[in-house]
Order: C-alpha cells, then structure tokens, then sequence
C-alpha cells in the first residue's frame, strides 16, 4: 500500500502565502524538464480504465510518470517507490513548504 504525503504551507504561521498556487506551481515545474502538467490522470486497471480531472504535475522517472496534484493549495503525492521521496523534499524546499503525511 502506498502512502501519501501532503507538500504544505498550512502550518506556517508567519508565511502570508499558505496555498500553493496553480500558477506557481505551473511557472515552478516549467522550469523542471521531467515534468509535464496535465489536467487528467488516467488509471488503467486490467479490467477498466479510470480518470481523475484535476490540476496534475507528471514527473517521468524511469519509464513511469508519478502524479504530484495539486489539491486546495497542497501538492498531494503517493509513495510507490523510494525514489520519489528525494523528489518531494526537494520540490517542498523549492517551494518553500512542509511534508506531512495524509
């Protein structure tokens, strides 16, 4: 089972920006060559396919893409595979933001 982490300003008090923005965050993984935004993320099972609408950054690493979405000013991210965690924290110090489980 995957666990999910949260990329957060939530808890900084002192920080007058708390939510992550679409444009920031658009303007930030522009600049990040193995990333690509999309506005639907497919999930293809062995009997059925599903989509998700929303606000997605794919981070292409090593022949599959790993969905960071953004969700109410989070960037949310589940954990398949050790190499992502180095991913999130550098992407939360970029943006100047907190990982928490949830």
């Amino acid at each position: 089972m995957n666990q999910r982490f949260r990329i957060t300003r939530s808890m900084q008090e002192n920080n007058a920006e708390q939510a992550i923005s679409l444009d920031e965050c658009k303007q930030y993984f522009a600049s990040k060559p193995d990333f690509t935004y999309s506005q639907v993320f497919t999930v293809k099972g062995p009997e059925s396919t599903m989509s998700i609408d929303g606000d997605f950054f794919m981070w292409k690493q090593g022949g599959i893409e790993i969905p960071f979405r953004l969700y109410l000013g989070d960037l949310y991210v589940a954990i398949s595979s050790e190499a992502i965690v180095p991913k999130m924290i550098e992407i939360a110090t970029d943006l100047r933001a907190d990982v928490v489980e949830g």
